[in-house]
């Protein structure tokens, strides 16, 4: 029997949260050969839940292979290296009893475990593996490994993934965004992209954010979080005085977020949608028929998504359980809601975003997120409706 193995582990979700799975595999450290492999698709889950399924996954494989054996543990993930080292809090409270079963399982070993970051390209057979659990998943089917194991793998009980709000009870408190687009500006008035032009809002959008403002006053909040450009930081900075700190809290924290931007539209920046179609016609029938493909010099909506992923997260661990005002633009507002609809970005096509609207997204610790308001311009005169 092995004297130490090592175990390599990975996650993936398909949207973040979206469609999930984890890998693992353990090895003999001395000759390399292979001892289990494990995989498996988890429902609907973020990033780090499926890494910390891998974790545990593989922990459970090592103790029915090699329970004697000494364990390293590879990922490439950070978070969970650094939180199972014991040099990070635990701070979300989706990931506190992945951590805690974790470490049940390395308490009931009698040998040691030790963690170790590794770069992504030499974690690749984990990565492998958990795409393959959530490519089967996806086709109908169960994953199974290409050779035969022994002992048979031990199942991973999954997270809650398919709660129906307002039914089931979630596992931990939600955490809230309130995503309110700025008002008007002359950019939005004459229909040009304007994605990196930090114009200033209009009479009439100075207007629509004292109406924001005015619909938010007395909330209470945790904090306020904006767009860096001059647009979204008028609109933020109008509702600010109003907002009630949440409990706990002594004043609501105003954060200004470069990741929140809107899309970068590159060379079409101060373009009407038809002066660019005219001068660029095949590279804009090809960026409205594929998310994927950017403008020229400019940020495809898949990856503005990706981008406003990376800020929600951060901001919604910052805040477990808290409420937060995002005041922002049509591409970040657009993406929240296809990854909290689990959507996709063909979503930016099918949906209307009027200036200074309100979206409510609930956003749950075991990866469903649920949408509670949409393009809510009940706040506003009709008036400031007829247009951008």
């Amino acid at each position: 029997m092995a004297a130490k193995v090592v175990i390599e582990a990975d996650g993936g979700s398909r949207g973040n949260p979206g469609p999930a799975g984890y890998g693992a595999l353990v090895r003999d450290a001395d000759s390399g050969a292979l001892l289990a492999e494990r995989a498996g698709a988890i429902g609907v889950a973020t990033n780090n839940v499926a890494e910390y399924q891998g974790l545990i996954a593989g922990l459970r494989a090592a103790a029915e292979v090699a329970p004697d054996a000494d364990v390293e543990v590879r990922m490439d993930s950070k978070l969970v290296v650094e939180q199972m080292s014991g040099r990070w809090k635990i701070k979300h409270p989706a990931m506190r009893p992945l951590a805690a079963e974790a470490a049940d399982l390395v308490a009931a070993r009698l040998a040691p475990v030790r963690y170790r970051w590794v770069p992504r390209e030499r974690n690749k057979d984990a990565d492998r593996l958990a795409n393959e659990a959530m490519d089967a998943a996806a086709a109908g089917r169960t994953w199974e490994p290409s050779t035969p194991q022994s002992p048979d793998p031990a199942p991973v009980a999954s997270p809650t993934t398919r709660r129906l709000t307002g039914w089931v009870a979630p596992p931990a408190p939600a955490t809230w965004t309130v995503l309110l687009r700025h008002g008007q500006t002359k950019v939005s008035v004459e229909k040009r992209f304007g994605g990196r032009v930090d114009a200033p809002l209009t009479d009439v959008g100075l207007a629509q954010a004292a109406s924001a403002a005015a619909r938010l006053r007395g909330e209470a909040f945790d904090a306020v979080i904006s767009s860096p450009l001059r647009r979204a930081r008028q609109t933020a900075e109008a509702a600010l005085p109003g907002l009630v700190p949440a409990a706990g809290r002594d004043e609501v924290a105003f954060v200004v977020d470069e990741q929140l931007r809107e899309t970068d539209f590159g060379v079409w920046e101060g373009l009407t949608f038809a002066e660019a179609r005219e001068r660029h016609p095949d590279e804009l029938s090809a960026w409205l028929a594929d998310p994927a493909v950017p403008p020229p010099g400019g940020e495809s909506l898949a990856a503005t998504i990706e981008r406003v992923r990376r800020a929600l997260d951060r901001h919604r661990a910052d805040h477990p359980g808290g409420r937060l005002l995002v005041v922002t633009h049509m591409g970040p507002i657009k993406s929240a809601a296809s990854l909290a609809l689990a959507a996709g970005p063909g979503i930016f096509y099918r949906l209307h975003l009027d200036l200074a609207s309100l979206t409510t997204i609930a956003w749950y610790a075991d990866g469903p997120a649920v949408v509670h308001t949409f393009n809510d311009v009940s706040h506003l005169p009709s008036a400031s409706l007829a247009g951008e």
